[in-house]
């Protein structure tokens, strides 16, 4: 269920309103002129990770391509060697 609030009671109550939505999961509608025009709500939760969940993503993530060392290897061999800049000490 909502509670339906005035656009200028919103406005000078916006801090309570939130707090209200935040902690009491309580759902606004805001009226100008007689019409709805928004609504103040929570948004969905996101999904809790674990600290054993966050540490089996890590290691899965760890697993990459084999031989990406030798190519950066390879690349920084390749590049030419930089000589002086205009700003030696």
């Amino acid at each position: 269920m909502s509670t339906h609030v005035s656009a200028t009671e919103a406005a000078r109550r916006f801090s309570d309103l939130l707090n209200r939505v935040r902690y009491q999961g309580e759902r606004f509608v805001i009226v100008r002129n007689g019409e709805q025009v928004a609504e103040l709500s929570a948004i969905a939760s996101r999904p809790k990770v674990t600290l054993a969940e966050l540490v089996d993503r890590l290691l899965a993530a760890r697993s990459g391509d084999p031989g990406f060392a030798d190519d950066l290897e390879r690349i920084q061999a390749e590049q030419p060697p930089v000589g002086d800049g205009p700003w030696t000490s």
